[in-house]
């Protein structure tokens, strides 16, 4: 998602007095973070208010390599904290436990999959979980290609698929609550790691459907429209009233960043984790994520300040989630 002109341009300018300063004092420290293109905007708002507040003395870098990519460089120690849109799995924490990696886990907000079609498409405003399994599982690759083959009632023309690609933990929860397992997909289809690309996708297309998270549908609504998803209870649109009572599902769910214990000894990481905890709330509202009680963040806090390392989702994917099952796992743990 693109950040506003004052926030990006706010970015710019601290990147170029830290760099400056680093000629005249000692260079400036720095917090490495990659991961979710998801979980990017909350990051990088907290980076930016971060970098502000300390005036030049730490640079904190944010990038998009995906949650899959993000964890490949975060078990090999390369950054210091990893964005993701969906827990850490057990080929992941073997990673991470061979390379002597250990972590804590924290909860950021929750988000919302957005299934998302061109303004123009006046078919399927409503689509089922069905119906979406029949487009994305890998059978239909090569064989279903068209909106009246998935439902009669729709028109006799090509669709037009696009979605996060294969280290996407985007990707990963959408398949897995879809069709059934995780990275299960057609091939067929327009595949980034950059949701913008996807978004111009569909919104220059009128066959075009796909999918990502809330935020970049809601920064991106003029250009396109969201479908109402039928979990089996009759359709339901993303929307923080929808998320929060639970009925927007099984497309729901929890986002993360996943901190190295051994890096929060540096007191640059720790004072940005403090300051993304305690900021957490207001800045997740304001890049149009959903916000978790106020419980979560204080929790994630003593779980690090304790150093209470590991997972509580236990290397399994999972859907259907809601706040308060996250919650209760968070607190108890």
């Amino acid at each position: 998602m693109k950040l506003s002109n004052t926030r990006a341009l706010g970015i710019l300018a601290i990147s170029w007095i830290s760099s400056g300063a680093i000629g005249v004092a000692q260079a400036a420290a720095l917090v490495k973070i990659d991961g979710s293109s998801t979980v990017f905007p909350i990051t990088e708002a907290v980076a930016e208010d971060f970098q502000k507040a300390k005036r030049g003395a730490v640079n904190v870098t944010v990038g998009i390599s995906g949650t899959g990519g993000g964890f490949k460089k975060f078990c090999r120690g390369q950054i210091d904290i990893a964005n993701a849109s969906r827990p850490i799995l057990k080929k992941e924490m073997d990673e991470c436990k061979a390379s002597g990696v250990q972590y804590v886990e924290m909860p950021v907000a929750f988000d919302a999959l957005t299934v998302v079609i061109n303004p123009r498409n006046d078919w399927s405003k409503n689509i089922t979980v069905e119906e979406l399994k029949k487009i994305w599982e890998p059978a239909a690759q090569g064989k279903i290609t068209r909106w009246n083959q998935v439902n009669a009632s729709w028109p006799d023309e090509a669709f037009k698929l696009y979605g996060p690609g294969s280290d996407s933990g985007t990707f990963d929860y959408f398949t897995e609550a879809v069709v059934g397992k995780a990275k299960s997909s057609r091939g067929d289809f327009t595949a980034s790691e950059d949701d913008n690309v996807l978004v111009q996708g569909v919104a220059s297309d009128k066959n075009g459907l796909g999918f990502f998270g809330f935020a970049y549908y809601i920064e991106n609504q003029k250009k396109l429209k969201a479908v109402g998803v039928d979990g089996g209870k009759g359709p339901v649109l993303p929307s923080m009233k929808t998320v929060e009572d639970g009925s927007y599902q099984p497309l729901s769910r929890p986002i993360f960043i996943y901190v190295n214990i051994k890096s929060a000894d540096k007191p640059e990481v720790r004072e940005f984790i403090e300051f993304y905890m305690k900021n957490a709330i207001s800045l997740v509202k304001e890049v149009k994520f959903f916000s978790l009680p106020p419980q979560v963040y204080t929790t994630n806090l003593e779980h690090l300040s304790q150093k209470k390392t590991g997972t509580v989702f236990n290397g399994q994917p999972e859907v259907g989630l809601q706040i308060e099952e996250v919650l209760k796992r968070e607190t108890s743990q």
